[in-house]
């Protein structure tokens, strides 16, 4: 499986961190290493002085796809859940400077934290999906996939352009704004409407 993500999908997000509003979704991947259950301690990284939370919507690949059209592409998710982007900000900050790739900010072992999976159903509005995320207890991120530069069906579609979907690939959809810092002794949590996903603790 891979971890395909995308970057500044919410307005506010691209805003906080200094960048343009972007006309097509920026992507990234992430190896199959950096993904980290629920409930399992995530290791602060000591390559980072200032590692960033990012929690997005997730979406699980149920069918195998390629130039997936949009009205189709709800066939090919049937898992939703909330996940971290975990983001060595340091050393992405570097890198963006030097105009080099991410992926020793983005993609290190267990930075792509994964909470339980929900089935997605037909009665969901998947136009208006809420979930919040909270450090130690403080509400720190609220996001609604409503509020999405690019759609959850337009992601899907564009993303398999250039990749093929595969069974059990994971999407990360993008972050809201109220990114931040967290350090070691953080316990992080995050909600899909009312249901917590996903409990991380920093170690």
């Amino acid at each position: 499986m891979k971890i395909i993500c995308v970057g500044r999908n919410y307005a506010d997000h691209a805003k906080e961190l200094g960048n343009d509003i972007p006309e097509e979704p920026v992507i990234f991947m992430k190896p199959k290493s950096a993904l980290l259950q629920s409930h399992t301690p995530f290791y602060y990284p000591e390559f980072s002085n200032e590692l960033h939370y990012e929690c997005e919507l997730v979406l699980r690949v149920c069918k195998n796809g390629k130039y997936i059209q949009e009205r189709h592409a709800s066939n090919y998710y049937n898992g939703i859940t909330v996940g971290i982007d975990f983001t060595a900000r340091d050393i992405q900050d570097e890198l963006k400077k030097k105009g080099l790739p991410w992926e020793k900010a983005k993609a290190f072992d267990n930075s792509a934290a994964v909470g339980k999976f929900i089935d997605v159903t037909p009665a969901m509005n998947r136009k208006n999906i809420g979930f919040t995320f909270f450090k130690n207890k403080e509400l720190v991120q609220t996001g609604n996939s409503g509020n999405m530069i690019f759609s959850i069906d337009s992601l899907i579609s564009h993303i398999s352009n250039y990749f093929s979907l595969n069974i059990g690939d994971l999407i990360f959809t993008g972050t809201p704004a109220g990114v931040g810092e967290c350090v070691v002794g953080d316990v992080l949590e995050a909600f899909l409407e009312k249901d917590n996903l996903l409990t991380v603790e920093v170690k």
